[in-house]
């Protein structure tokens, strides 16, 4: 049994910060790559950044130098700072992991077997 529950969407300006947070529940949730992921209507979901099992982070391209992803120490909780937002980072967001990946991680979506059910992030002027 996988569960991934996030917290913290919300409303932000642009240029604000926002984290959200992923609790894992999950037995030795050392093993997983984990990431997160965002949607707007109408669009596929794509990575945002993922952190593989070794400690070892991918960003998207949009998001580098903005974003960062992070675990607590027990790998437990994923997070993900948002800094210097933009309209453009409004999306519905999502935490994903998967053990099989290990420390070969990826931005693929397709790629993940468990996901939360997504927290909504609106950037506005």
């Amino acid at each position: 049994q996988v569960d991934l529950v996030e917290s913290g969407g919300a409303s932000v300006q642009t240029g604000g910060s926002l984290r959200l947070s992923c609790e894992v529940s999950a037995s030795n949730t050392r093993r997983y790559c984990m990431g997160w992921f965002r949607q707007t209507p109408g669009n596929e979901r794509e990575g945002v950044g993922i952190i593989d099992k070794d400690g070892t982070s991918t960003y998207e391209d949009s998001v580098k130098g903005r974003f960062t992803i992070s675990q607590d120490g027990a790998k437990n909780t994923l997070y993900l700072q948002m800094n210097s937002v933009k309209p453009e980072d409004t999306a519905m967001y999502y935490c994903a992991a998967d053990y099989r990946l290990g420390n070969a991680g990826t931005l693929l979506e397709g790629r993940y077997r468990y996901w939360g059910q997504g927290k909504q992030v609106a950037v506005y002027s």
